[in-house]
């Protein structure tokens, strides 16, 4: 006699029911040979499907011994129980168990995803058997438009895909009308025929006359096991079907390909609830993207302002170091010492400056503005060149010369639009000055105010005729050679303190300024930065909360995937790519939203957006690795899902 394919020895089954245990099975124990038709029979809660589980590895037995062609299975882990089952078994459920969203050739290829099969062969065996049950012209239709009948053909299809030496059947026939319930079993008895072993769970006396043997269960043990009059124990067959597998090492790809594509299917099924759930990443994605290019755009502009002063430029401003409103009305500089500097070695221009708050008036309209009182030299020390006319000389200067040279903001803010401000006069503190020019506009300084709300009059006329005062708010130091800023601030800074008896001043670099601003840029944007990337772990959440739904509506789906073949690190495999897709789609909708977004804001408010790849790249990247991260959760207790339990869930 052959070695059986199927050894059962004392085999119980307990389960936990809360505090207490419920034993299903009672030291069953039981033999199949190869080729053999075996019908399970027995009442509702007889242990029949139990008994089925057991047998297909879907369930693990509490005590005894299972040898599967000799193998002791009883012990395997979870990834070699999936394994048996893609090689050996074919599973003919009573409601079918198709994936509502795949049509019936993907329901039907779905075991040999999992054996590592490449596309084109699946897919022609698919259709072959298909076509072999009469299913060829519907091989592409949903489920939902199949009827009972020809949803159960095609999980007969299903269960030959990998070869389906041992086709388990539980209540192939339960619901379906006697004319389909026939054609199924008609389609059973010539698979024995061809070699497959069949185990027909059933509690119908008259689907189980068309097995050779009866094994009939009652309170979780046997009570009878009859070989039916007539009919003879397969004891051997000449050749079993033959095992329909791909390559192993392309299960990986395989797997990977069909966790892509089921990814892509699923998404698409429930669009409103997929834009749902993007929309989190997308507005992360896109926080993050517009709000980097904004900092990084403000960041340049400072930057693009001071250097246009010259890298060359040293600043005085009055009071000691880390003395809080120092370059206020500190009354320590004077016009004398800009002269003083203005003599030191290396110095190629001196700038000194008083400012304060004015009203200019013109006509009936005025303008609260700020009034820098200065020299000649300004705008080639400030790299500031006027628009419209020229700017006072120094006989102006010499003479106290009542002349004024506007901003931009200011000339637009008290004359008509086209009305021409050169030689009219304009009110500042009841004295009358000039109008002689108008300067380049300039924009806003690192901290944010309008540098064109300024306008300029000679240090002389400003001193006596408008401030009443002598000392000076900054004095501008241009260093004729780039290399001798060192030591050009040395020399200012001793000459200062000779003069002064103490250390009441600061001198600064505009690299000094630079890196100051640059730091300070570099904070905010990072704090923006930062912002953006908690919306976007927000939107992660959202990834999360949204697949542990997914991964409860799908249960079933989940099931059907185990009980053909598919292991923990596929499943696990499928409800991560479903996350990583939703969030690569959502970072590259983000991407492209940022960009616009900043664009438009920058337009608006006339500000720079800078874009660079790095915090793109960046971003996108970050919304692939929320969903790795996010999508874990719920793809692990999908992948921990009990194969029985989960086919069990409506």
């Amino acid at each position: 006699m052959s070695q059986p394919m199927i050894e059962m020895q004392s085999i119980s089954k307990t389960y936990a029911a809360g505090e207490n245990e419920i034993t299903i099975l009672h030291g069953i124990s039981l033999t199949i040979h190869s080729g053999e038709f075996v019908a399970i029979m027995g009442p509702s809660g007889s242990g029949k499907s139990t008994l089925m589980h057991l047998i297909g590895c879907l369930d693990r037995p509490s005590s005894g011994t299972y040898r599967l062609h000799g193998e002791d299975i009883s012990l395997l882990p979870s990834a070699l129980l999936a394994t048996q089952r893609r090689r050996l078994f074919g599973f003919i459920f009573q409601r079918y168990q198709l994936i509502s969203g795949l049509s019936a050739v993907h329901n039907v290829e779905m075991p040999a995803i999992y054996a590592g099969v490449s596309p084109m062969q699946r897919r022609q065996r698919a259709l072959e058997l298909l076509q072999s049950l009469g299913l060829a012209e519907r091989a592409h239709y949903l489920p939902s438009q199949l009827s009972g009948g020809q949803q159960q053909r095609v999980s007969v299809a299903r269960a030959l895909m990998n070869g389906g030496r041992i086709i388990l059947a539980d209540e192939p026939t339960g619901a379906l009308d006697s004319k389909s319930g026939a054609d199924v079993m008609e389609i059973l008895r010539q698979l024995h025929h061809e070699g497959h072993t069949i185990i027909l769970v059933t509690h119908d006396p008259a689907v189980a006359n068309h097995a050779e043997r009866i094994v009939r269960l009652a309170d979780g043990v046997v009570v009878s096991d009859d070989l039916l009059p007539g009919r003879k124990m397969a004891q051997q067959v000449i050749q079993p079907p033959a095992e329909f597998d791909g390559e192993e090492q392309s299960a990986w790809t395989s797997a990977f390909r069909e966790a892509l594509g089921m990814g892509i299917t699923a998404l698409r099924a429930n669009r409103f609830r997929t834009i749902l759930t993007m929309l989190g990443i997308i507005i992360g994605t896109a926080s993050v993207v517009a709000m980097l290019a904004i900092g990084n755009g403000a960041k340049q502009e400072v930057l693009d302002r001071i250097q246009a002063m010259g890298t060359n430029l040293l600043l005085v401003k009055p009071g000691a170091p880390g003395v809080k409103g120092a370059g206020g009305n500190i009354t320590t500089l004077t016009p004398e010492d800009a002269k003083a500097i203005a003599a030191l070695p290396g110095i190629s221009a001196v700038l000194p400056e008083m400012i304060q708050p004015v009203t200019i008036r013109y006509a009936n309209r005025d303008v609260m503005t700020t009034a820098s009182a200065t020299i000649s030299a300004f705008p080639e020390v400030r790299n500031w060149p006027t628009e419209a006319g020229v700017f006072f000389k120094e006989n102006e200067e010499r003479r106290y010369a009542q002349v004024v040279a506007l901003g931009r903001t200011v000339a637009e803010a008290i004359f008509l639009p086209g009305e021409n401000p050169l030689g009219k006069y304009v009110l500042m503190g009841n004295v009358p000055f000039q109008v002689i020019a108008v300067m380049a506009p300039k924009g806003a300084d690192q901290g944010g105010n309008d540098m064109d709300n300024m306008v300029w009059v000679p240090l002389t006329t400003g001193s006596t005729r408008l401030f009443g005062q002598r000392h000076l708010r900054a004095i501008s130091v241009r260093v004729a050679a780039a290399d001798a800023m060192d030591a050009a601030q040395e020399d200012i800074g001793q000459l200062l303190e000779k003069r002064h008896r103490t250390k009441d001043f600061q001198v600064r670099s505009m690299a000094a300024l630079m890196d100051t601003a640059t730091q300070t840029q570099n904070t905010l944007t990072y704090l923006l930065g930062s912002i953006a990337a908690i919306s976007l772990m927000v939107g992660g959440i959202g990834v999360m909360n949204i697949m542990l739904v997914s991964v409860t509506e799908r249960t079933r789906e989940i099931g059907v995937r185990m009980a053909v073949g598919a292991r923990t690190r596929d499943v696990l495999l499928q409800f991560i790519t479903e996350a990583v897709i939703v969030c690569l789609a959502g970072g590259l909708i983000g991407v492209v939203t940022g960009i616009g977004a900043a664009v438009a804001v920058a337009s608006f408010l006339g500000w720079l957006a800078l874009f660079s790849p790095g915090p793109v790249l960046l971003a996108f990247f970050c919304s692939a690795g929320s969903g790795v991260l996010f999508g874990y959760l719920p793809a692990k207790k999908a992948a921990r899902l009990d194969p029985v339990g989960a086919l069990a869930t409506e």
